[in-house]
């Protein structure tokens, strides 16, 4: 409905421009078809007479379009006529361009309208300058179906308001706001009621007032004789006698009811089954049989379900998601069992994801129970539950992952470290040589493995130094040509002046090269990769889904590819672990989940921006590095002193037994008196010995009991000139805190090998 309107709206109004100028294009048609004549046979001739029938058509149909938007425009002013004459308030009808369709009496004589044809002029008696107000309420009302603005005016407070009607027409009112509180119902052009819990009439609008007049108190006064009954025809008393009106009631707040009082009008007009004016209550409403079946909706309603006609067909067909049959909640509705609360239901669209809350409301109409579904946008709330759902969902697998990690590394270290120590018993002519090489080289993939789900925790080790993006790709441009292959070329863009950052080299790398690959793998047919790097200036927030920017100076770095692009369903899933729109085997999942964990760790934004068959857009943000000089970095552990001390003593603390069992042995081989503890606690006692000599304290950080930086706070109090090996499999920033108030203490990562430890250690003695 919306593309129908999206087109025959341009082309009325292109009609209308043109019906002044039939009679030029009729005069233009004979000349060139004279000329054509004249001219003899011919390709000229052809196009001649081409031209000519071309300009007559135009003419004709301008003519003919012209005379059918007259005859609908008379039709909707004799029906604007039988329903806004008698409103007291000023009500105009006029078309999106502006040109007045109808006038009722009460906008002629108060705005003292004289041969105006145009919406601007007919308000220029009471605005000084009416085009930028109606401008904004037309823009709102077309994109919610009505708007309203006060306005202060020489003469006092105005209230404009504007309602859609039908594709091209809006419905204006000007009214006093002191005439009218400021009500949420009270934008409606009907007749309006606002009851209190006992019936008692607390205010009725303009509208109302001269239909039933100024003294009514209560309802029973409308209707002395029958109950009225929301949803049916009643007959009600007016200021001109008995009429029959339809009466549908909405709940309020603080239990105060919004009636809404609808004459009936002539029958071919309007609904069969005396439903009047259904279709142009503000808020979405839906008229169901008791078996789920739609039988009447208004415009706001199917706005919302996002379909032109719903009629006949059943409620669960519109909407999913309440977790029992809808026809039993329907019909416990419909025969009034228990309470009926409103329901979250999710509609059934394609375009995008909506939610409605749904609201029932009985009524009898002919004997029968129908139910008045009274719908409302839920989106936003439901967009909220699912992000923060979304947030504890990756919160929890963060921390399970950073768990994992850190366990895995316990493992690799034992398998890798004792993997060493047996290679350096056997030489390559050796038939277990090979065996081993294959151990330790997946023992190191494993590791790799390890180190993305410490990345997507955001718990791994960074090593942040300042650099130029340009520099950095540069260096790595050889190597992601190769990775992309001869079928698919690579494009680099950057800002001249770009700025520095502060972040890991080797973990943006990697970062940019599982980019990357992801673009190559989306294009299996060839074609280009662009990286666009360049300066961003935020002096406002920026929001892009539920990430906040703050203002500031980044670097924005921009991976984009032409390939196949992902599906809305699965971009919001692009970042979580193990996701993958790959095949079995083609990827492990964890690529963007790296990523994202790097990016966020550095301090940055990553977005994505996709659509199938249109490519894929990758964004990092990252903030730009204000500080020119250099950024104080960790301490770096003293180069290897060539013929360093071997022969020290060295407490090893780790509650892992093969750690435990692969370390001494590596400590002990390279000459060192090693002194073995499985807690903290026996670590204090060995050092009760006052005559015990220790060199060098290695421990472990997360132990059971005392941890590694608890207990050697205490034992440096009596030994304050041993150096410290701290070994962790969580990352080094988890106590970088505890270990900064350690003196000449160093961090090394789990896993490590053979010779790492061996270095460190005797780096530590020198």
């Amino acid at each position: 409905m919306a593309e129908t309107t999206q087109f025959i709206l341009p082309v009325r109004r292109a009609v209308t421009d043109l019906q002044p100028r039939a009679g030029l294009l009729v005069l233009s048609a004979a000349l060139f078809a004279a000329t054509g004549w004249l001219l003899g046979p011919g390709p000229g001739q052809a196009v001649l007479f081409l031209v000519a029938g071309t300009l007559a058509m135009c003419a004709g149909w301008s003519h003919v379009i012209a005379r059918a938007g007259q005859r609908s425009r008379d039709s909707a002013r004799g029906a604007f006529s039988s329903i806004l004459d008698h409103d007291s308030a000023p009500s105009l009808v006029a078309d999106v361009d502006g040109r007045l369709v109808y006038v009722n009496p009460a906008a002629a004589e108060q705005l003292l309208i004289d041969r105006a044809t145009t919406l601007v002029a007919a308000l220029r008696s009471c605005l000084a300058d009416p085009g930028l107000i109606l401008f904004r309420l037309e823009s709102r009302a077309q994109a919610t179906g009505a708007a309203q603005e006060d306005v202060v005016t020489r003469s006092g407070h105005l209230r404009i308001s504007a309602h859609r009607v039908g594709d091209d027409l809006l419905l204006w009112r000007v009214e006093k706001s002191a005439d009218r509180p400021q009500s949420q119902g009270d934008a409606s052009p009907l007749p309006m009621l606002t009851v209190g819990r006992n019936d008692t009439i607390l205010f009725m609008n303009a509208a109302a007032r001269h239909l039933v007049g100024d003294r009514l108190r209560s309802l029973d006064q409308l209707c002395p004789k029958l109950p009225l009954r929301s949803g049916a025809m009643n007959a009600i008393t007016t200021r001109d006698g008995a009429q029959s009106c339809l009466m549908v009631e909405l709940e309020g707040v603080a239990g105060r009811r919004e009636v809404f009082l609808l004459p009936g009008i002539a029958a071919p007009e309007y609904q069969p089954d005396g439903w009047a004016f259904f279709d142009e209550l503000p808020v979405p409403l839906l008229k169901l049989a008791a078996t789920g079946e739609v039988q009447l909706s208004n415009r706001p309603a199917r706005d919302l379900l996002g379909v032109d006609r719903c009629q006949n067909v059943r409620l669960g067909d519109l909407m999913e998601g309440l977790g029992r049959p809808i026809t039993d909640w329907l019909g416990d509705a419909a025969a009034g069992r228990g309470t009926v609360h409103s329901e979250f239901m999710r509609v059934r669209r394609d375009d995008k994801e909506v939610f409605a809350q749904v609201s029932l409301n009985r009524v009898v109409e002919d004997g029968q129970a129908v139910l008045i579904a009274v719908l409302s946008d839920a989106t936003k709330l439901k967009s909220l539950e699912a992000q923060f759902v979304q947030s504890q969902k990756m919160q929890a697998i963060g921390q399970l992952a950073g768990g994992v990690a850190h366990d895995f590394n316990n493992l690799l270290t034992a398998i890798s470290g004792h993997c060493d120590l047996l290679l350096l018993r056997h030489d390559q002519g050796d038939g277990d040589y090979a065996d081993l090489v294959q151990i330790s080289q997946n023992a190191n993939r494993a590791a790799a493995l390890v180190s993305q789900l410490l990345a997507y925790s955001r718990k791994q080790t960074l090593r942040p130094e300042i650099m130029d993006l340009r520099d950095m790709l540069a260096d790595l441009t050889h190597l992601l040509n190769r990775l992309v292959g001869e079928k698919v070329s690579l494009l680099l863009r950057h800002d001249p002046v770009l700025a520095r950052i502060r972040a890991d080299k080797r973990q943006l790398e990697q970062v940019l090269m599982n980019l990357v690959v992801n673009a190559r793998d989306a294009m299996p047919q060839g074609g280009e990769i662009r990286i666009v790097t360049e300066n961003l200036l935020l002096d406002e927030p920026l929001r892009r889904g539920r990430a906040v920017v703050a203002p500031g100076r980044y670097v924005s770095v921009v991976v984009s590819d032409e390939g196949v692009g992902i599906a809305p369903d699965k971009l919001q899933k692009v970042f979580e672990p193990f996701y993958s729109t790959k095949r079995v085997g083609e990827g492990t999942g964890l690529g963007l989940s790296t990523a994202y964990g790097i990016v966020k760790q550095t301090g940055g934004f990553i977005f994505v921006e996709s659509a199938p068959g249109q490519g894929a857009r990758f964004q990092v943000l990252l903030p730009a590095h204000q500080d020119e000089a250099p950024p104080r970095s960790a301490p770096e552990a003293p180069p290897r002193i060539a013929g360093g001390r071997s022969d020290g003593v060295v407490l090893l603390v780790e509650d892992e037994a093969p750690v435990r069992a692969f370390a001494s042995r590596a400590l002990q081989m390279r000459g060192f008196t090693v002194l073995e503890a499985e807690s903290a606690e026996d670590a204090l006692e060995l050092l009760a010995q006052k005559d015990l000599v220790v060199d060098v304290f290695v421990t472990d950080v997360v132990m059971p009991g005392l941890d590694g930086p608890s207990w050697v706070r205490q034992a440096l109090r009596d030994r304050p000139g041993v150096h410290v090996v701290f070994m962790s499999g969580y990352a080094e920033e988890t106590f970088s805190d505890s270990q900064a108030q350690i003196p000449n203490s160093v961090f090394l990562p789990k896993p490590f090998s053979l010779t790492e430890l061996t270095d460190i250690v005797q780096r530590q003695m020198a």
